[in-house]
């Protein structure tokens, strides 16, 4: 007996959720963080400059899928000011692993730490990325099994996603089919089986793919807390060299603006430069020194005073003795103080030894010889506290809108200068020149000193400019000639410069009648290296 013929509504009746299906099967994601234009051309444009992110890619790729997809996220996680991730169903399957690693990275308070150091900026979201490499090679290793489990579910829903068109298409044939009947919508019965076949097919991929779905969902969420811890760890390490890096850059007078402008690799290189530099350990330090020498240039007043030496009368608040100070507290005293103020009859501290702030340029000469290798209490050396101190005078200079000048020497013989002219920024890579380089050798007063003053010759006769100061810092005695001593006495009469000397690690040097003592009009003794503030008050009247 012949089956009954099939209607071509009723195969459409059975099809209609393949039908469906085929039509609705929505767009899968293989990145997890929502991009922009713009930010996904950051992404691009960084991974084009950075070598270390492409020999990162190439090395995850050879062991694992989707790994530069993954390393995309990561990057935008980063550099995002608030990432927002997709949902895991609009990720492609073969991504989970991807968006579990994303997800737990965003969802740390470590995360959120690291951002506040790299949003906004490619270079420092791109040295996040590599800074968690080995967390995301130890993540990725651990999630193979959910890998293959999602790239066997990924290709489980394509024969599902297949097998639904297949139907549609075996469908629109039984409708051909159809058409050529006697009208009332029979369908020849080999296309009409076809159709049958189709949607039984289609049935077995669907189970497949919600078989294989489930068992992916199951290996990543066994691989689940391995990824959060591991992402915490990488989150805090990244977060840490961050930091560190900002830090370093801040110390050495690198600011943010300067950074942004800066191109990939040049910046790449200056990194490098600053960790492997020679005076590298001792950031902390030259950012101490720098931060000391700021809070100092806020208190600095001109006339600043020196060695206190009694009360006197005027109307300088910022002298104002405290029992003055006192009496603007009570109601009925504020009418005498503001009598007084007018007057200038308030009591005052009074003091002398420092003079009025220089107007020419700020020379530090810095003594290399052998001995200032030598390290105080907490391993500081003598040459790196020095440096530290020129650096900061350098700042000092620059937001006086005065030329530096930074010259150092050894013995009579090593000499070498370096010039920050006030017109113009000071370069980076000079500066580190010249904290890197050391001459070696023995000590000579005059060869620097006698550089030093041409120089404020030359800006004299050039700008007219003239009160200038010098810091002499060293930590040897020598001496000099009468000639040359006459000389230079002449030359600051001329030019009415200041000499300010810091005998480093040296109290003889700085004793009453030693050559450092009659060449300098301020002296100081330096014992405890550790200590910034034992140079403070050069910071208010330089």
């Amino acid at each position: 007996m012949g089956r009954t013929p099939s209607k071509l509504g009723e195969l459409a009746s059975g099809a209609g959720k393949w039908l469906a299906l085929a039509d609705a099967a929505p767009e899968r994601h293989t990145t997890a963080v929502v991009a922009d234009r713009f930010e996904q051309i950051a992404w691009r444009d960084t991974y084009g400059q950075s070598a270390g992110l492409r020999e990162l890619a190439e090395e995850l790729n050879e062991r694992y899928d989707c790994t530069t997809d993954l390393l995309a996220d990561t990057f935008l996680a980063a550099y995002k000011a608030g990432p927002r991730l997709r949902e895991r169903a609009e990720m492609d399957p073969s991504r989970l692993v991807n968006h579990q690693v994303i997800t737990a990275l965003v969802e740390s308070l470590e995360f959120a730490e690291l951002r506040r150091e790299t949003a906004g900026d490619p270079y420092a979201a791109a040295m996040a990325v590599l800074a968690q490499a080995a967390a995301l090679r130890r993540m990725l290793e651990r999630s193979r099994d959910a890998q293959e489990q999602a790239e066997q579910a990924k290709k489980a829903q394509q024969a599902a996603e297949g097998a639904a068109t297949a139907v549609g298409e075996a469908l629109q044939q039984a409708a051909d089919g159809a058409e050529g009947s006697d009208g009332d919508g029979t369908v020849p019965a080999p296309a009409a089986d076809a159709v049958q076949q189709a949607i039984e097919t289609a049935q077995t991929a669907e189970a497949a793919a919600q078989q294989a779905a489930q068992a992916a969902a199951q290996a990543l969420a066994a691989a689940a807390p391995g990824i959060g811890a591991a992402a915490r760890n990488a989150a805090a390490k990244a977060a840490e060299a961050a930091r560190e890096e900002a830090a370093l850059m801040r110390a050495w007078g690198v600011d943010s603006g300067e950074l942004e402008r800066m191109p990939f690799d040049q910046r790449a290189r200056l990194a490098e430069r600053l960790r492997t530099s020679r005076l590298a350990q001792w950031a902390e330090l030259i950012g101490r020194f720098r931060q000391m020498a700021g809070g100092e240039r806020a208190r600095r007043v001109e006339n600043a005073a020196g060695e206190l030496i009694g009360v006197t009368l005027g109307n300088d608040l910022s002298r104002v003795i405290p029992s003055e100070l006192a009496n603007l507290g009570l109601p009925e005293l504020r009418a005498v103080f503001a009598a007084r103020y007018a007057a200038g009859e308030l009591m005052l501290y009074d003091g002398q030894g420092e003079q009025t702030t220089g107007r020419g340029a700020v020379i530090a000469c810095v003594d290399t010889s052998h001995s200032m290798y030598e390290a105080g209490p907490g391993g500081v050396t003598r040459e790196a506290w020095a440096k530290a101190c020129a650096l900061a005078l350098l700042d000092q200079a620059r937001h006086a809108g005065r030329d530096f000048v930074g010259i150092l020497f050894s013995a009579a013989d090593k000499l070498q200068v370096f010039r920050f002219p006030a017109g113009r920024p000071a370069d980076v890579a000079q500066v580190l020149d010249f904290a890197e380089t050391f001459l070696g050798g023995g000590t000579s007063y005059q060869t620097p000193l006698t550089a030093a003053g041409e120089l404020l010759e030359e800006e004299f006769n050039d700008t007219a400019r003239a009160r200038g100061d010098i810091v002499m810092l060293t930590d040897d005695e020598c001496g000099v000639t009468e000639e040359w001593m006459r000389g230079w006495n002449g030359a600051k009469r001329l030019l009415g410069f200041r000499v300010f000397g810091v005998a480093i690690g040296a109290p003889p040097a700085a004793e009453a009648g030693s050559v450092l003592d009659a060449l300098c009009d301020n002296l100081r003794s330096i014992e405890d290296l550790g200590d910034v503030h034992a140079a403070a008050d050069l910071f208010r009247v330089i």
